[in-house]
């Protein structure tokens, strides 16, 4: 478990994070949301004892980072990919590693296998593309099989392979018990990955709650209709107290009425219905809505159902990487 308490961080005059408090719990991916600058990885950060607060306090299974005695074996986190010794090989960046965490020899092989670098092991990292990069930075996070995960854009740089193979890896980890915390800029992954959200905007608590709570209480339900007695029918929904919009299409937007209603409205006037489908906002459209007034910067369908996965379900390998030529 992961504990924030009023955690505030400033830089010169910008406050980074803003008196934030919040708990991660075990057994659910946690997705980490907010705006670019929002202060999502100077949180995590901070958890990490990378960076200290000027107020407040961050632990994890009650403790401070600094704390564990060996740290790879309680928490895995994933903040910046590149972050490795470019002379190394992969396998030779985990073993180092691995030495200094008591973590032997046969876990390194397991994460090579686990992450698709069994090709490309014994080759420089230096030489690795973004993919390759971000595959070796998961596998530090998994080295030494910790029950919390922290990971800052996981998905950054991999193929839809790689993306399914980290979202179905992370929702198991979950359903073993595990803390799961994870960043995200990718709405639609959060949407299918994440079971709860921690949104901040400008260093601040902005909601904490299960991700169908989040889109439900930013979005408006829709329910679009479509009926050769369009007009008809819209008077209908107006007298009945809902609130009918026909486009040029000649679909029907309704508002204000759920789905059963309109199709009993329709029944007793004798009108046809050839479509009824109530539609809820996606997490992005909660997303912009709740987090308008917290963008510093400028800037600016249906997401896939996620795999779901049971307890005990073997972890899945991600599909192999590429060999890529050794650059010396």
């Amino acid at each position: 478990m992961i504990e924030a308490k009023n955690l505030t961080k400033r830089y010169g005059d910008r406050v980074a994070v803003d008196d934030l408090s919040f708990t991660v719990e075990p057994g659910r991916v946690t997705g980490f949301l907010g705006p670019n600058g929002a202060g999502k990885s100077t949180t995590m950060r901070l958890i990490l004892g990378l960076d200290r607060p000027h107020r407040g306090d961050a632990t994890i299974d009650g403790k401070h980072y600094r704390d564990l005695p060996r740290p790879l074996q309680t928490v895995g986190a994933l903040l910046e990919a590149r972050a490795i010794h470019t002379g190394r090989s992969a396998y030779n960046h985990l073993l180092c590693l691995a030495q200094t965490q008591g973590v032997g020899k046969k876990r390194i092989d397991e994460v090579i296998r686990l992450v698709g670098l069994d090709e490309v092991a014994k080759k420089r990292a230096g030489g690795f593309s973004l993919g390759m990069g971000q595959r070796l930075g998961i596998a530090v996070a998994l080295l030494g099989d910790p029950d919390v995960l922290i990971l800052d854009e996981p998905v950054n740089g991999l193929d839809p392979e790689g993306i399914v193979w980290i979202r179905t890896l992370m929702k198991r980890l979950a359903a073993d018990g595990r803390t799961v915390f994870v960043s995200s800029h990718l709405m639609n992954e959060m949407a299918v990955t994440a079971d709860h959200l921690i949104v901040i905007g400008k260093g601040k608590l902005i909601a904490d709650c299960s991700t169908e709570e989040f889109i439900e209480r930013s979005t408006e339900e829709i329910v679009a209709v479509r009926s050769p007695d369009a007009e008809r029918l819209a008077a209908a929904i107006g007298e009945d107290g809902g609130k009918a919009e026909l486009g040029d299409d000649g679909l029907l937007s309704v508002r204000e009425m759920e789905a059963a209603r309109i199709g009993e409205l329709a029944a007793a006037g004798g009108l046809v219905l050839h479509e009824l489908t109530p539609k809820r906002g996606s997490l992005e459209e909660a997303f912009m809505e709740l987090t308008r007034d917290s963008v510093e910067y400028g800037g600016g369908g249906t997401a896939p159902e996620a795999p779901q996965v049971e307890p005990g379900t073997p972890m899945p390998e991600m599909p192999a990487a590429e060999p890529q030529e050794d650059p010396r």
